[in-house]
């Protein structure tokens, strides 16, 4: 497997507990922290969330915690579960935007809130 690597950019705001969880991304994709993955429900491996995807990943679900370069195979990342992020700082896949990011996590119950900074 390949390696990944934390790069800190604020990403993380408020006082939001903090949680993270090891998680499989899928092959062929350079990802950013930031990153937001959904997951591919054959195969329980993440890739940057899309709308427009029909694999179960077009629901977001959680945040890359670290830079994760997945190009030549798999790679075990961490990935934020419970957080309070800025919005600003979220890489978003094709169709989503920051309020159908948080509409989804708030429809999960997950513990990630989208904060817009002024």
């Amino acid at each position: 497997m390949a390696e990944a690597t934390f790069a800190p950019n604020d990403l993380i705001v408020s006082d939001v507990p903090v949680v993270t969880r090891n998680v499989t991304i899928a092959s062929g994709q350079n990802l950013k922290r930031g990153a937001v993955i959904g997951n591919i429900t054959a195969s329980d491996k993440y890739i940057l969330s899309a709308s427009a995807a029909a694999d179960g990943s077009q629901t977001p679900g959680l945040v890359l915690a670290i830079d994760c370069d997945a190009s030549a195979g798999d790679v075990v990342a961490a990935a934020y579960a419970g957080a309070g992020l800025d919005a600003s700082k979220l890489i978003l896949g094709a169709g989503h935007t920051a309020a159908t990011v948080e509409a989804a996590f708030r429809k999960a119950g997950a513990p990630l809130y989208v904060r817009t900074l002024k």
